[in-house]
């Protein structure tokens, strides 16, 4: 049911091409859906429908090759950017140098999140001996 990557393919670049395959469709979509709503066309609505069905499709089989996080990051990074020059060339949206400025911060910020140190791993250790839960308190009385 899934889709298969080429067994030669590393992790990284099915990674790196669900990212853009994803961002791609979702593009697509968000175009359909604003075409079916500008020219009230069932038949752009549908398409619309298909390809985040599409999208849904590749987003899960993506994930068994890469973990959730990045592949996200990298199709939200690209869909953005892509929105963006959407609006800007086919929908003669004027970006202004602010909004530019912006959308650096933002994906800044997103890649900081995402990839900045965590700190130490969760651990799964008892709690100090120190400490005497209230339900260890009644079994040793």
């Amino acid at each position: 049911m899934l889709l298969r990557a080429p067994a030669g393919w590393s992790p990284f670049v099915v990674a790196a091409v669900a990212m853009v395959v994803l961002a791609a469709l979702d593009l697509a979509g968000a175009y359909a859906a604003k075409e079916a709503v500008l020219r009230r066309s069932p038949a752009f609505a549908a398409f619309g429908i298909t390809l985040f069905v599409l999208l849904f499709w590749v987003f899960a089989s993506s994930l068994q090759y890469a973990e959730l996080a990045p592949v996200t990051f990298g199709w939200i990074v690209v869909l953005q950017v892509g929105v963006v020059l959407l609006d800007r060339f086919h929908y003669g949206q004027p970006v202004p140098r602010g909004h530019w400025a912006a959308i650096v911060l933002i994906i800044a910020a997103q890649a900081y999140l995402l990839l900045a140190p965590t700190g130490s791993p969760p651990t799964t250790a008892a709690p100090p001996a120190d400490r005497v839960l209230v339900s260890d308190a009644r079994h040793r009385a």
